[in-house]
């Protein structure tokens, strides 16, 4: 296959895994409305997709997978604990209490503060373009929630937001540690077997009202059986989601699959006013245009900063949500 193929190739996986991934959102915001927890729903989506992954790994990495997550295993325990569970906990009990569009919005300002960290954490010399991206982020956070007239949206959901993206940073971060010791395929069944594990203890599963599962609930002006959104929220907005990033990411640069990866943010929105009937106010969608371009900039140079040895994260382009 020559280049200008593999890498159209790889363009149609990153924007199949995107709007993918973007539809967990709406899907989760009906099971947690139906009754269903933020907690409870995102354990079932991370066990779910922990029971189909493993698999995977013993049937297409072997002795070499479960060697791999043996070398590595505090980073994938951590990556476990704030990528997978962390960050999906958070932005589902932010979905569940701000309009979907905005609840990720906040996540994917991820990359802000991984510039923040380099900067002040790790006392990293950053690119200028780093601290305009920040600058930028901040202007259209502020858009966002109307700073203006104080705060105009939840604030637990807010803060549930923004804890989602320190869990997506530290993510980031993580990559710098995993990437040629663990291929994505392992990190993401290792991950969620941790998550998952940790939220049995926090959700509390055996509460769960399993008759959601099989009632009727609605999607907006739509209903269908539980069991149809949860497994729409395991299988295809998780496990098929993240198996097209893993194709996407071998065949794209990091720059171009960066940029692929903020087309979830719109998705999960567009999705949110079809099947939920949400919308957002026009400061509320120009602060996000803003937040984006800022968290753009910002993860673009985190690239041109990271060392050699690191400089290759397109693991990191695929953001589980």
């Amino acid at each position: 296959m020559d280049a200008a193929r593999t890498k159209t190739v790889g363009l149609g996986f990153a924007l199949f895994s995107a709007l993918t991934f973007g539809a967990s959102g709406p899907f989760a915001k009906a099971l947690i409305t139906a009754g269903i927890s933020p907690e409870q729903a995102a354990w079932l989506r991370i066990l779910g997709s922990a029971v189909l992954l493993v698999p995977l790994v013993l049937i297409f990495r072997g002795r070499a997978g479960i060697q791999a997550a043996r070398r590595s295993w505090p980073q994938l325990v951590l990556y476990g604990l704030t990528g997978i569970a962390g960050c999906q906990t958070l932005f589902f009990i932010a979905a569940s209490r701000l309009p979907v569009g905005i609840a990720i919005l906040l996540e994917f300002s991820g990359p802000v503060l991984v510039v923040l960290w380099l900067k002040f954490g790790r006392k990293t010399v950053v690119p200028r373009s780093a601290a305009l991206g920040v600058a930028i982020a901040v202007v259209g956070l502020g858009t966002v929630v109307e700073i203006w007239s104080g705060l105009q949206i939840d604030l637990i959901g807010l803060l549930c937001g923004l804890t989602a993206a320190a869990c997506q940073a530290t993510y980031f971060l993580l990559i710098e540690r995993l990437t040629g010791v663990a291929d994505p395929l392992v990190m993401t069944a290792a991950g969620s077997v941790v998550g998952a594990l940790l939220l049995t203890a926090v959700s509390a599963p055996w509460t769960v009202p399993w008759h959601v599962l099989s009632d009727t609930i609605a999607m907006g002006d739509r209903s269908a059986p539980g069991w149809t959104f949860a497994a729409f929220l395991i299988v295809v907005s998780t496990v098929i989601a993240y198996l097209a990033g893993a194709a996407a990411v071998q065949r794209l640069s990091a720059a171009v699959g960066g940029a692929v990866a903020y087309v979830e943010v719109v998705a999960a929105s567009i999705y949110a006013w079809i099947l939920l009937g949400e919308t957002l106010k026009p400061n509320q969608i120009l602060g996000g245009v803003i937040v984006l371009l800022g968290a753009y900039v910002a993860q673009s140079s985190v690239g041109k900063a990271a060392p050699p040895g690191a400089a290759v994260p397109e693991a990191a382009l695929t953001t589980q949500v």
